[in-house]
């Protein structure tokens, strides 16, 4: 499945730590967080254009900061990979872009339900 982001940007790093801490703190207040409580799609963006690089996870994710699109199960495979070498912060903010594509599968397939 597809996932598009409907941001016309990336966002800023700034705007990835804020919005990541935000989120986190949010979602742990919650016993049971719903699906849609994620980071935005600039900020999603931004996060994969972070962990971009020259290898294969890496160009999945720079794929998608490039042109906010993905195949969802390719692109929750190269966040998690990342996760493995990434720092404590790092980790966090791919736990997130985890979430938002996610939330993304979720509505389209409510979508599809309806």
């Amino acid at each position: 499945m597809i996932v598009t982001a409907q941001a016309g940007s990336p966002a800023g790093e700034q705007q990835i730590a804020t919005h990541v801490s935000g989120v986190l703190a949010r979602r742990s207040a919650l016993a049971h967080p719903p699906v849609y409580l994620t980071v935005s799609d600039a900020v999603a963006r931004a996060i994969a254009g972070t962990f971009s690089s020259r290898t294969d996870h890496g160009a999945v994710l720079d794929r998608f900061h490039r042109t906010g699109s993905a195949d969802a199960d390719e692109l929750m495979e190269a966040a998690r990979f990342e996760q493995g070498y990434a720092s404590p912060e790092g980790h966090a903010a791919l736990y997130c872009l985890i979430g938002w594509v996610r939330s993304r599968v979720a509505s389209q397939v409510a979508g599809a339900v309806q």
